[in-house]
């Protein structure tokens, strides 16, 4: 066995994966025991293996349980018929549930797994029922062979074990944020994310509508779930959460991040429209100035990144009657009129701005209700109701001519 290998790659486990080195060697010699006892072992033996790291040896003992007459159960009729195997195996289990009720239960006498204290006395005089005696037992020829791949298969499922619980806090800590990755393959609507250290899956029903992914191109998305299964870790993108549009603000908006604007709610049909509602927690700062940026330089880059999709930057208000009014921007409002207790608003507008208001497909008024949390009732200065959306977006009835906001 190439020892100086082995010590070097659990100390790199160690420093670079944060698992013990004891741990590590606890688990080969768990598996050399379990090796030895399927090889050269029997029924009901207690096996432990004594690996020395040093000099690549290991030493194998037997463990044996001293009992007295007290904890025994006595033979059962046709007991001695049973086979010694059956019996072995009766009464290890028996000491698998010793005390499971929280009292000691009796149980039946194995020689391969338990001495009487008579002849436990003769190698130890002050033993006790309950203690172990160790028994030396003979190292085989080949198990320095067995050692070194038995080290080997261990160490190799402590890397993975490792790996496994490295990756699944790393990212458990990054869920909610955003995150970039490399295409690495499409299939069936699905694009796979190579991240370095895992392969995440942007699923269809989470992607912009219309976009298209190309193998080997870096994509930026929100990681909306981690889930550890018995098959691995599993990590689901999405970029079409409203949540992604927060998170590119956050990035983008140091005033967001900061925490002096905030983002009071997001309405988003993803590839097509989105609204989202900002407030300012200082006297001073024009919330959606602060998104818009200079130029619009701060908006530009996030509709950039989304593929063109157009971002309605709304501010929020108290006067809920002013918010469902900014929230139908870019169409002027002439006046609303609320129902405090249906939490429905008439909104009034004119002739000219009524395509506006409403939208294309009502898009526009769908939004605007969904983000104020209102049912909104579009009606022209007659006082005819246009077109209605519930607090959900849902389109209740609707202009026949279709608005191009």
């Amino acid at each position: 066995m190439d020892l100086k290998s082995l010590k070097s790659a659990l100390e790199q486990m160690e420093n670079d994966k944060g698992v013990a080195k004891e741990k590590i060697i606890e688990a080969i010699e768990m598996a050399l025991a379990a090796a030895y006892k399927k090889d050269f072992g029997k029924k009901g033996q207690i096996i432990r293996a004594k690996f020395n790291i040093e000099t690549g040896e290991t030493e194998f003992s037997q463990i044996k349980i001293v009992v007295d007459e007290s904890i025994l159960k006595p033979e059962e009729e046709g007991e001695e018929l049973k086979s010694e195997q059956q019996k072995e195996q009766k009464s290890e289990n028996e000491d698998k549930n010793e005390g499971e009720e929280g009292e000691e239960q009796k149980v039946r006498f194995s020689p391969e797994h338990h001495i009487m204290i008579e002849e436990a006395k003769k190698i130890k005089k002050d033993i006790l029922p309950g203690e172990e005696i160790v028994f030396p037992l003979e190292s085989k020829k080949d198990y320095g062979r067995i050692a070194a791949q038995t080290a080997k298969q261990v160490i190799i499922q402590k890397i993975r074990e490792a790996e496994r619980v490295s990756i699944f806090k790393e990212f458990k800590d990054r869920e909610e944020e955003i995150i970039t990755g490399i295409v690495q393959r499409v299939d069936n609507g699905n694009v796979f994310i190579d991240l370095g250290r895992i392969t995440a899956i942007l699923p269809r029903d989470e992607q912009i509508r219309g976009e298209r992914y190309r193998i080997g191109e870096r994509v930026k998305s929100l990681l909306f779930l981690v889930e550890e299964t018995r098959k691995g870790i599993n990590l689901y993108l999405s970029r079409s959460h409203p949540k992604f549009i927060a998170k590119l603000f956050e990035l983008e908006v140091p005033e967001i991040a900061n925490g002096i604007v905030k983002i009071k709610n997001i309405a988003r049909e993803s590839g097509s429209r989105t609204k989202i509602s900002v407030d300012s927690n200082e006297d001073g700062v024009d919330p959606v100035g602060s998104c818009v940026g200079q130029k619009g330089t701060r908006i530009n880059i996030i509709i950039s990144e989304l593929g063109g999709e157009k971002i309605d930057i709304i501010e929020w208000s108290e006067d809920t009657e002013k918010f469902i009014a900014n929230a139908l921007s870019p169409a002027k409002v002439i006046d609303v009129e609320i129902n405090e207790k249906n939490r429905e608003a008439k909104v009034m507008v004119d002739e000219d701005q009524l395509s506006l208001a409403i939208g294309k497909s009502g898009q526009n008024v769908r939004l605007a209700a969904k983000l104020t949390g209102w049912k909104i009732d579009i009606r022209s200065r007659e006082g005819k109701s246009v077109a209605k959306a519930t607090e959900e977006g849902d389109m209740m009835e609707k202009e026949t001519s279709n608005g191009d906001a």
